[in-house]
């Protein structure tokens, strides 16, 4: 080592007098891609949280800000910077779902104060905030996760075409645990979700090959997975932060998969449900749909006696009597429901609650659950409407899924654009191919195709079977000619609201078109039955505008011993059918404690 080595760190001890100096102008101008100061565009921002989570030094924390709301898909947070601990690694910048996360290039700030060093990007105005050159994600196709959905395998239209076998076969464990290894867990799906399942952790689950922990977390909130797992909404779907700049996550397929992977008889062990006490409180509940069913399987787990009472052969609901099995096994509904059967649940079949019954079942019963669904088609009243070969796509779906007969015409025309609409189009096109070996259905809906109620999936699948789909038109009148229906008269929808949002539907009367046809089902929403209510009930139960009954949060109605849930009060959908019956669940067991 030479002398000049030995002396050099002696050297810097000249600088300890020194006054330290910072320069207010920068020495230099960053490079274009400089991992500089941090930007974000706070309207495109999700706060989904993946940039705190990445940050392994903690300089990034989510926090609410004024102007932001929560809503569906957005948490309303977002990320607060801390340069006392960020290391400009920029893998905030890389892992962002939204690209909104940026770092410009400018690299110098002076402050006196170290706080001033934290501060929110996009709501903190900075200088550097118009700066184009920066850190940006390196490339459109630059990410941590994959951007495409794992395929799952399924039956071709041809295949499915005759047939109401079920189609999607579900995913084998190598792909559900590639689909898994896409979501970064952000937790936007479990807010949006009705029924707040803890979907990042049941995910976390599969990558782990862990699938009685997935189950069990699937149980915490949802009591009807191999159901849920093939017919939810999935409105998670539509909010995943990956399906930001990519294909959001499969999250319900990957709900099934669990499902799918463990035998009813092991519920038990697993759950933990083998010796629930049960107290002397009675609970009778009314019609036997995914609400009932979620409401009797917690009440059961709270140590309450639970009675099902179904008009029908079978437990289901409209699951099982307006769903066709392509898409939901009734097998798979039973091995739901022999879980739930297993808890002690009682379940009283072709049983009709009428006036009469439901006064005897408040005489008898602690508490009274109705939930009854919406199993009366609604009519659009077009003239010749009241024609024999026009009918209900619920009464035909209850007879198609009971295994009845029913008219099976060479030309079908469906009035509607939601999923009811295009199950009966689609098992209609099925009889048909399998009795003529064609298919001559056609549906057409008010909206048009880009606004359908209808899941796209269930779209493209209608039209890959054969049946066609014409949107965008209003049903004028149906034309018969020597008492036999000819087809259907109609005009171009241009609005379906007014400014006010209301239901005003205008048409343009010059711009018609007729759809041929032997039978006209419409499908154009669901209403409920409540004649079980006398009319002295009536008068002390109050009605929404709709002629829904009221509820307050807990799902009671005005009389006290009376909850009522399921599609009567939130409408068709599964999902808030499971997350209602929940709620009401607890509101029953606080009614039943507070009478103690």
């Amino acid at each position: 080592m030479s002398l000049k080595d030995i002396l050099l760190p002696f050297k810097a001890w000249a600088n300890v007098v020194k006054e330290p100096v910072s320069l207010k102008d920068p020495m230099r101008e960053g490079a274009p891609r400089y991992r500089g100061f941090h930007k974000n565009d706070i309207e495109a921002c999700i706060g989904c949280g993946t940039c705190e989570a990445i940050c392994e030094n903690e300089a990034i924390v989510m926090v609410p800000v004024d102007g932001v709301e929560t809503k569906s898909g957005d948490s309303g947070l977002r990320p607060l910077l801390d340069y006392g601990r960020c290391c400009w690694c920029g893998l905030c910048v890389d892992i962002c779902t939204t690209q909104s996360l940026n770092m410009s290039n400018e690299h110098t700030w002076v402050v006196t104060d170290p706080e001033e060093l934290k501060f929110i990007p996009g709501i903190d105005k900075k200088a550097w905030d118009t700066k184009e050159e920066g850190w940006k994600k390196p490339a459109p196709n630059y990410h941590f996760y994959g951007q495409e959905r794992v395929s799952m395998d399924e039956l071709h239209a041809e295949e499915r075409g005759d047939s109401f076998i079920e189609f999607v076969k579900g995913y084998s464990k190598e792909q559900a645990q590639l689909e898994a290894d896409r979501c970064v867990e952000c937790g936007i799906c479990t807010a949006t979700c009705p029924a707040h399942m803890g979907i990042p952790e049941y995910i976390k689950a599969i990558r782990n090959d862990d699938m009685e922990e997935g189950l069990r977390i699937l149980y915490v909130t949802n009591p009807l997975p191999e159901i849920c797992g093939r017919i939810c909404t999935h409105k998670c779907e539509d909010v995943c932060s990956v399906g930001q700049q990519g294909e959001s996550l499969s999250i319900r397929w990957l709900k099934r998969y669990i499902a799918d992977q463990i035998p009813s008889e092991k519920y038990h062990e697993i759950l933990d449900t083998k010796n629930i006490y049960k107290g002397d409180k009675k609970i009778a509940l009314v019609g036997a749909g995914p609400a009932s069913l979620s409401a009797a399987y917690y009440l059961s787990l709270m140590g309450h006696n639970c009675t099902i009472y179904e008009k029908l052969e079978h437990a289901g609901g409209m699951m099982r009597y307006g769903i066709p099995s392509y898409r939901l096994p009734y097998d798979q509904i039973d091995k739901d429901v022999k879980y739930i059967e297993a808890l002690g649940v009682q379940f009283v079949y072709n049983t009709n609650v009428d006036a009469t019954k439901l006064i005897e079942l408040n005489e008898n019963f602690d508490s009274v659950y109705v939930a009854t669904g919406l199993h009366l088609g609604r009519s659009t009243g077009i003239p010749g409407a009241d024609h024999e070969h026009v009918f209900q796509s619920i009464e035909l779906l209850r007879k198609i899924t009971q295994g009845e007969e029913i008219m099976v015409p060479e030309k079908v025309v469906v009035i509607g654009g939601g999923n009811v609409a295009m199950d009966i189009t689609r098992s209609m096109a099925r009889l048909q191919k399998a009795k003529y070996g064609k298919v001559q259905v056609l549906a057409t809906s008010l909206e048009s195709e880009d606004i359908m109620p209808a899941d796209r999936e269930e779209v493209v699948e209608a039209r890959e079977e054969g049946s066609i789909i014409d949107p965008g038109w209003g049903p004028k009148s149906i034309e018969i000619v020597d008492g036999k229906i000819k087809g259907l008269h109609v005009h171009k929808c241009l609005s379906i609201f007014d400014e006010n949002k209301r239901f005003s539907p205008k048409f343009d009367t010059e711009d018609i078109k007729f759809f041929e046809a032997d039978m006209v089902i419409e499908s154009i929403g669901q209403g409920m039955d409540i004649s079980y209510l006398s009319e002295e009930l009536k008068s002390q139960l109050t009605f929404d505008p709709r002629g829904r009954l009221t509820v307050n949060e807990s799902f009671q109605a005005s009389l006290p011993w009376l909850f009522v849930g399921g599609d009567m009060v939130q409408g068709p959908d599964v999902i808030h059918g499971i997350a209602n019956g929940h709620k009401a669940a607890i509101g029953i067991d606080n009614y039943l404690n507070s009478k103690k």
